[in-house]
């Protein structure tokens, strides 16, 4: 069982996460070059679509982003998503790592894979906590789905996570517990 580990620490200050976000600020211009020019990610609501484009070239299915959720080209994709929905909805980042049956907290992007925790950042409202967040790995990982959990057909694109109701739609409903150790 996912149990979320309140130590007292400000989700939007973990230090983990503030470290993560100052290295990939730090990567983004190479990230971005590597990823077809940097004048292409200008953090406005269409570079979403540039992007959306270069991972679906890339990818083929979910698993394939959750097994490479380390690797610096979808960390960067994870960053990068999450700074345009921080700059256009007026989001933060958080992270708040969870724990399992009395285990230490995960770090972040857990290397260890533990099944039913939750170790990546999400970005939410500052008065919302990371419950309600939008988690921009699973974002990647669902324009990618082809059926949501109950069957139902998924057909989004990145931009999509800007709609004010998206995280009125049950998203991250459809990753279970096992899911999100991929995640």
């Amino acid at each position: 069982m996912t149990d979320h580990a309140h130590h007292g620490t400000d989700p939007a200050r973990h230090p983990e996460l503030l470290a993560w976000l100052a290295e990939r600020q730090a990567a983004f211009p190479r990230w971005a070059e590597d990823a077809g020019g940097v004048e292409r990610f200008d953090f406005s609501p269409a570079s979403l679509d540039v992007l959306d484009d270069l991972l679906r070239q890339t990818f083929g299915t979910d698993a394939e982003i959750a097994a490479q959720r380390r690797e610096p080209f979808v960390q960067g994709a994870v960053w990068y998503l999450g700074e345009v929905v921080c700059r256009e909805r007026g989001t933060v980042w958080k992270y708040e790592p969870d724990t399992a049956d009395d285990q230490e907290p995960a770090p972040l992007f857990d290397p260890a894979d533990r099944p039913g925790v939750l170790d990546t950042p999400c970005v939410s409202l500052p008065s919302d906590g990371p419950e309600r967040g939008l988690y921009p790995l699973n974002v990647l990982r669902r324009m990618l789905m082809e059926k949501d959990a109950l069957g139902n057909p998924i057909d989004e694109r990145l931009v999509d996570a800007l709609d004010d109701d998206y995280l009125d739609d049950g998203f991250d409903d459809d990753f279970d517990e096992d899911d999100e150790d991929d995640a």
